[in-house]
């Protein structure tokens, strides 16, 4: 079966792990959405992080090895914040995290973001709202919407509640907002349900020695 067919993975409750989950073993083989260039312009517009029009401009525009070169960086940056996270999940940041951030700011700095006034489009009265817009002037402009979701999630987000699946084999991470911060699994259909099946058969298996 090609795995990869698989639709990207989105239960994290958090968009910055979201992108650490972008590459997990869904089912028995490990897939990475992010694989290539196409693989990762698919997941940036399934994650509602850059407009279909933009999408297209940047698509025509770059090569499929320029696409490809992108996705290769943001699977570097996507490993480099994993390493980071699961360092200091189940804990809150403390100031000294902050000094190893500093290539996350280096990528930051490199943002052509702009702020515009539009018109809003709520009822029919007239109404403005302030934008955030940004320009796409190249391939690897892909990666700053990436960029800013690790940021904030350093910045909104309590690692005190981020949490690795106690699947055994599964790697995916999630941010624990339940009311008693008790979320154990990934989500119940991927690995919940397969830990009550385990269960199950152990009952079934020690009664049967019993």
């Amino acid at each position: 079966m090609d795995y990869r067919q698989i639709p990207p993975i989105f239960v994290a409750d958090a968009p910055g792990l979201d992108f650490l989950n972008s590459v997990a073993t869904p089912v028995d083989e490990e897939v990475d959405w992010i694989s290539d260039g196409a693989g990762l312009l698919a997941w940036l517009e399934q994650a509602g992080l850059v407009p279909r029009n933009a999408l297209a401009a940047v698509r025509a525009q770059a090569t499929p090895a320029e696409l490809d070169a992108v996705a290769a960086q943001a699977r570097s940056l996507r490993e480099w914040f994993r390493g980071f996270v699961q360092k200091r999940k189940g804990r809150a940041l403390v100031a000294r995290d902050l000094r190893d951030l500093a290539p996350l700011n280096q990528l930051l700095e490199r943002d052509e973001q702009y702020g515009e006034i539009a018109a809003g489009t709520a009822g029919s009265e007239t109404s403005f709202e302030f934008r955030a817009n940004r320009r796409w002037k190249s391939p690897e402009s892909l990666l700053m919407p990436i960029a800013e979701l690790l940021a904030k999630l350093v910045c909104e987000e309590d690692f005190t509640y981020v949490k690795a699946c106690e699947g055994p084999r599964c790697t995916l991470m999630f941010a624990d907002h339940t009311r008693g911060h008790a979320r154990r699994w990934c989500s119940m259909a991927i690995c919940g349900n397969r830990a009550k099946v385990a269960a199950h058969r152990q009952r079934l298996k020690e009664q049967k020695n019993g």
